[in-house]
Formats: C-alpha cells, structure tokens, sequence
C-alpha cells in the first residue's frame, strides 16, 4: 500500500505542474482530466497527511504514558490515545478506499427504488426509516435528491419509494446499497414486546450518461393518465396528472403522481424508465463479455439479503462482508460511510482476483 500510495502522491506533484502551464486551456478536454485526477490525488494527499499526523500524536502520547507518574493525567492521556486510536483506524480506511482506482461511473446519477418486502406494514415504515436514512447521508456528503415516484402505507411509511441522488462519487457510494435490508426489531403496534423481522428491497439503478443514451421509441408506450391518490395536497384527486408509463417490448412499467403537472410527471416517469432500460442493456452486455463469476461479483442482486438492522442490540450487520457496528443509531441518521467504504474496497478486492 505504501509503496502505491508513494507513487500517486509523486503523481499529484506531476499533475499541479501540468496544471501550472499556462498552454493548458487550450486543450479543454486534457485540462477537464487534469482537474479530475488532481481533485482525486489532493483528496488523496489530504487524507494521507491527517494520517501521518493523528500516528504521530498517538506515537507521543504512548511515549508520554510510559512516564507519566500522576494517575488522573495518564487517564487523560488514556482517552487521548483511544481517541488517536480511533482517527488512525478511520484514516487508514479511508486511504484504502481512495486507493481504488477511480471509475468512470463513480459520479453518475442514481435511481434507488425502495420496496417493502415481507413484514407487511411494519416493512413500509422501515421502507420509510431507509428513505431518511439515505437522505441524511446525501446531506453529509453534499449530494442533491429528488422524489421521482412513491406510494404511501396507511400504516406509515411507503410501500414504494424511488428516489434520484446526484453528485460527486454519489454512484461510487451507494452501488452496493442493492439488496434485501432485513430488520428486526419490536414494531409500535406489538402490545407483548416481541421482536419482528421484516424485510425491504433496494435497486439502485444508473442514470444514462451521454454515451449510452438510450432512445426510446414513442410508439412503443402505453402511456395512462389517471388521478393521484394519498397524501399530496389540494390537488390530489382533482385533476387527472398522474402519468403511467408502460415499455411495450419490454414490459417494463413506472409512474409518477408527484407533480401537479401531468407534463413533469411524465418527465420524471421517463428517466425511471430510462434508467431501467439502460440497467438491463449494462446487463446484458455484461453477461456476453464475462464468465457468469466476474458478471456476478458486486452486482448487488437484490434477491441477496445484504444486511440486518438489530434495534434492541443497536447492531447493523453486512453479510457481504461480516462487517458488524454497534451503531445503528448513528447509521440511521445517515452516517453510512464507514460502511460504504468498507464495501468499496471489498467489491474492488473480488474483481482483482475474479
């Protein structure tokens, strides 16, 4: 690792050369790579000395334990080093993680569509519980969201929910979020305290870039206009703009009641549809290239149960990756990352050796 990481910091001194010259402007599209990779090496750099920094300290600390006579002081320096101990392990995560090659998909647009699975009721609330959570986790890392489509439970929550996220690393981030998220937990209906399990699926689908656009026919659809129902405002039930769009060769259906014009509805419902026709040419096109090994390493089938949410244990475990965190709180709140880290470098791990 040291020695890679030696090599790429030798790298960011290359690139803010290159981007020193002043004849760089006019190749835009060399200068548009130049500020992506030194972007990604700068982060790189900055992790790195954080690092460096936090072993020094935790180095001295220790030294500074071995002599220190007075009790209360050598507890404070104690608490310092587990501290310490804790920054250095974050970091050490972290540099792993920017240790994987940037992907040309890393930043594209992602559709996730939530679904509550088995557990009925108490499914749709933690279909609901996931939606925040993934939304809190946008805000951390600074990313935009939309609500494309949903369908409310009367119990609470959402039978489904898709959702849109853009931003930097944003496909990076989420593309192991696929999956079946078990939760166990006692609902707030349970008079008797027993513990539910219940379960949610999770897609994440890859918006088109500009390369791969998909064109689609408007011949092929069967497109329906019909009233919103649920929660929505004055205008629901009132006019009919909801729009359902079916794919005719495909079979592939999707709507969107969320605006009150039919206009944006249809608009919203065509990225979904989009997203998916472009999902399963990605598919099919990986399936012709690799052996069904590397075509299934990091696809996330949603049919796999990923990870358990326990909340009486205040215990989120991924099973991918035996990964377990005794923080379930704070992961509910949107603080992800650790474990999208740990993912990233997983997944990157298995297509090496595939």
């Amino acid at each position: 690792m040291e020695q890679k990481l030696q090599g790429l910091l030798k790298r960011f001194e290359e690139v803010e050369a290159a981007l020193g010259d002043p004849n760089i402007h006019s190749d835009q599209k060399r200068y548009r790579e130049l500020s992506q990779e030194h972007a990604y090496l700068s982060e790189l750099k900055s992790v790195y000395e954080q690092f460096q920094t936090s072993q020094k300290e935790l180095e001295s600390n220790r030294a500074l334990l071995k002599e220190e006579k007075d009790p209360e002081f050598a507890e404070v320096i104690r608490e310092d080093i587990e501290k310490l101990e804790k920054n250095v392990e974050l970091f050490q995560s972290k540099i792993e993680t920017l240790l994987v090659p940037p992907d040309p998909n890393d930043h594209a647009n992602v559709i996730m569509e939530l679904r509550a699975g088995t557990g009925g009721d108490e499914a749709a609330i933690f279909v609901g519980d996931c939606v925040r959570m993934y939304r809190l986790f946008a805000d951390q890392m600074g990313w935009k969201y939309e609500t494309l489509a949903l369908a409310d439970s009367e119990a609470g929550g959402y039978k489904e929910y898709i959702i849109s996220l853009s931003g930097k690393n944003v496909h990076r981030y989420l593309q192991y979020e696929a999956g079946t998220h078990r939760v166990q937990r006692v609902p707030v209906t349970e008079t008797q305290g027993r513990v539910h399990t219940s379960a949610i699926t999770v897609a994440v689908l890859m918006e088109p870039t500009a390369e791969e656009k998909i064109v689609i026919d408007e011949s092929e659809l069967k497109i329906d206009t019909y009233r919103a129902s649920g929660a929505g405002g004055q205008h629901v039930n009132t006019t009919d703009s909801a729009v359902r769009i079916t794919h005719i060769p495909s079979g592939v259906v999707v709507y969107c009641q969320e605006e009150r014009s039919q206009h944006k509805n249809k608009e919203k419902a065509m990225r979904v549809l989009s997203a998916k026709l472009a999902e399963e040419k990605r598919r099919k096109q990986q399936e012709e290239r690799a052996s069904l090994r590397s075509s299934q390493v990091g696809s996330g089938d949603r049919s796999e149960r990923i990870r358990t949410y326990n909340y009486s244990q205040n215990r989120v475990t991924d099973h991918r990756i035996n990964l377990t965190l005794y923080k379930l709180d704070q992961v509910m709140e949107g603080d992800l990352e650790e474990i999208s880290e740990a993912l990233i470098s997983h997944f990157y791990q298995e297509k090496l050796h595939a």
